[in-house]
């Protein structure tokens, strides 16, 4: 029976390329269900790159769901390549045109003529320098004599640099549009920056220049293809900073897609999972992407490359070597390390998903020329090595594995496994295994302890949550040493490729502002909305984060909305009041008797526990009053140590904000600091956390609530923390 047009489904789809698979997944838009999902290997050898991989799994997702291209309202990718061509060096040869004017033309030949750029250990981007003196506007001839010289140097990417471009963009623009119609990939400082600073300004082009040729290349073979398949949706590429942006976007700025592989598990965690606050450890075969989600938000941070800061935001994930396919090192009858090289790379299998073997024998490998030779695997009699014990195998051992999960693997293999290491070694069987998590853990340790340091995190409060094929081999045994709660992501193999489905569009506009006004702000919130909804997001969905540093003398305004998500999309859970309580009250570790309500509208329920910390031996003791915001599904949305909650009106809210932040200011070196201010407004969340001063956060509550009817009921809640 054909389906009416008004019954067709609503299909978002998202593919991961990872190193080693490219995944695959259709999700149901309006119920969030999972459709189908697909696996092919990375195509990374393939004339088409990671392009073909891209489309094989498509094309196997569709036949295998039963979708048909008029039901996809989205489809979005992640990529590995704009890192792995970065790591490996593989990235154009890039021609600089350096300007400037008469006065400044020194200190711009300077600041533009930046040197090769290693990129990784002998690894090197190349760049060869030109510099035109822009007292009078270069006539085209001239700018087209400087590309050729360029070009015969050897570059086969231009990029364009200008001292004070930020303000007067037009010279830059000149010279940018005559080296494409060249036919040369090109861009420009103020094309990748609005921010000032020309030196970080002309590297971040570089950089981004030399990506374009492969990085164009790939977006036009997968944009062929999806169309070629029938479908017409926008195609989205997963960005660095956990968002997506439009294709058009990824051709101009490939840069912005580094370190969208780790960003799609946190967008899973954020979107999929619901996980407010809590650090995701993503873990494959080979290695665990670690990294922080508070108060809904991925934690993002300036980001270096080759050791050199270069103007974009990434999110803030440290890559570990240790995973759940790490091979075990020997040394006499003791395990001593653990990674990083890992069974797949060997060309091994795992323990966990091999029939037991007959009289099997332990190997001393060396799985690459440049790795030492003391890697364990085992061969069985006198053969060659087949399979290796890894933490996946120690977890499933020590039962640490839930029934059912994708690491679960088979026990007599194992246990024999095992067994015989633990003649061989001297050692119980389950000593042994607890020995190699302990020395997975001791890896992922410091940064965790880093990141709890950084962020001021709260680890009576914080889950650890597992994501990735590999989650159930570490992420248990993690919290089990440190103490602390933990979950493991439904479909947690598929968890990166959910994230890309379920990614919010997503723009981050940053201007260079000395005392900014509020009409400063207000214009660059609205660039950054203008922004998200060119890229097709919806208009109504669209949230945007607004930062002032005042040390930098930066704004910095980040949009955010849903394209093709159905706003509505899951039922509401039919929780009790009891229910909601007992909740708020397992996240701030007390008894339901010692919770109350604070506030409540038609979509949030603010819950409240007093807190005392007792210092010097419980001399003094400090009084303070936790916070949870739980949403009409029984999401817990923002946990806030210490806050103050008022109830108000949307036409009185910028007046409880100045009261609130007068009564709660604090005084320090820095002056005055008032507290962190956040709105909830229907069923939005409105964060002014990033303001300092009271006046601006004012004015942009004033914009954020102008749709908003007067007397609609507003909670604004400010956090001490």
């Amino acid at each position: 029976m054909q389906l009416t047009p008004d019954k067709i489904r609503l299909v978002r789809i998202g593919i991961d390329v990872g190193g080693t698979f490219t995944h695959a997944v259709a999700i149901d838009a309006e119920t969030l269900e999972l459709l189908g999902r697909s696996k092919v290997p990375t195509s990374h050898r393939a004339v088409e790159g990671v392009a073909k991989g891209i489309i094989d799994a498509l094309d196997k997702l569709l036949t295998g769901a039963g979708i048909s291209a008029n039901e996809v309202t989205f489809i979005a990718h992640s990529t590995t390549q704009a890192t792995n061509a970065l790591l490996e060096g593989d990235v154009a040869p890039v021609g600089i045109v350096g300007m400037g004017k008469a006065a400044s033309a020194f200190l711009a030949r300077m600041g533009t003529d930046v040197p090769a750029i290693e990129l990784a250990p002998g690894k090197y981007l190349k760049t060869f320098f030109e510099f035109l003196d822009t007292t009078k506007k270069p006539d085209e001839q001239a700018v087209r004599a400087v590309i050729s010289r360029l070009v015969e140097k050897g570059a086969k990417a231009i990029a364009v640099s200008e001292a004070f471009s930020v303000d007067q963009p037009e010279n830059e623009e000149s010279v940018l549009a005559i080296a494409r119609s060249m036919g040369l990939p090109a861009t420009s400082g103020s094309e990748v920056s609005k921010l000032y600073g020309l030196k970080v300004r002309t590297r971040t082009a570089v950089i981004n220049a030399a990506m374009l040729p492969k990085m164009i290349e790939t977006a036009n073979m997968t944009e062929s293809s999806v169309r070629s398949a029938g479908i017409s949706s926008p195609i989205m590429i997963m960005r660095s900073d956990g968002g997506v942006m439009d294709i058009e976007a990824m051709r101009s700025r490939p840069i912005l897609t580094m370190l969208s592989g780790p960003a799609a598990g946190v967008a899973a965690a954020m979107m999929y999972l619901n996980i407010s606050d809590g650090i995701f450890l993503e873990v494959g075969g080979t290695s665990t992407d670690i990294s922080v989600i508070r108060n809904g938000k991925a934690l993002v941070k300036g980001a270096e490359i080759g050791g050199h800061r270069v103007y974009m935001r990434t999110l803030d994930v440290k890559t570990l070597g240790v995973a759940g396919g790490s091979m075990y090192r020997v040394s006499g009858k003791e395990i001593i390390d653990v990674g990083p090289r890992s069974a797949h790379i060997a060309g091994l299998g795992y323990v966990s998903f091999h029939a037991p073997l007959d009289n099997l024998t332990f190997r001393k490998v060396q799985p690459q020329p440049s790795d030492p030779n003391d890697y364990l695997a085992i061969a069985e009699n006198t053969g060659e090595a087949i399979v290796c014990l890894t933490p996946t195998c120690a977890a499933n051992f020590l039962g640490m594995v839930p029934v059912g999960d994708c690491a679960a693997g088979n026990l007599p293999a194992i246990e024999k496994a095992f067994g015989a290491l633990s003649k061989e070694m001297a050692a119980e069987p389950k000593a042994l295994a607890q020995t190699a998590l302990r020395l997975a853990y001791q890896k992922c340790l410091p940064v965790l302890r880093q990141f709890i340091a950084d962020y001021k995190l709260d680890v009576h409060t914080l889950t650890l949550v597992g994501g990735g094929g590999g989650a159930a081999a570490l992420v248990p045994f993690i919290a089990k040493e440190m103490g602390m709660e933990h979950a493991i992501a439904e479909n947690a193999d598929v968890i990166s490729a959910i994230g890309v489905a379920l990614a919010l569009v997503r723009e981050t506009v940053e201007r260079n502002i000395v005392q900014p006004k509020a009409d400063d702000i207000l214009r660059i919130r609205e660039e950054a909305f203008n922004a998200v909804e060119k890229m097709g997001a919806d208009p109504a969905s669209i949230e945007i984060h607004v930062e002032v540093d005042p040390r930098a003398n930066i704004v910095r305004a980040t949009a955010f909305g849903a394209a093709g998500l159905q706003k509505d999309r899951a039922a509401k859970q039919t929780l009790t009041e009891l229910e909601r309580v007992e909740l708020a009250a397992k996240s701030m570790r007390v008894g339901a008797l010692d919770i109350k309500v604070l506030a409540k509208t038609s979509f949030f329920e603010v819950f409240a526990s007093e807190t005392v910390d007792k210092k010097f031996f419980g001399l003094f003791n400090t009084k303070h009053q936790s916070l949870r915001t739980m949403d009409d599904k029984g999401i817990i949305r923002l946990q806030t140590r210490n806050g103050i909650v008022k109830r108000t009106t949307a036409a009185e809210a910028d007046r409880a904000i100045m009261e609130l932040a007068e009564e709660h200011a604090r005084y320090g070196d820095a002056g005055k600091i008032i507290p962190d201010i956040m709105l909830l407004s229907g069923p939005r969340i409105v964060d002014l956390s990033g303001v300092p001063e009271a006046a601006q956060i004012a004015t942009l509550a004033r914009a954020e609530l102008a749709s908003v009817a007067p007397d609609a009921t507003t909670i604004v809640i400010a956090s001490m923390e």
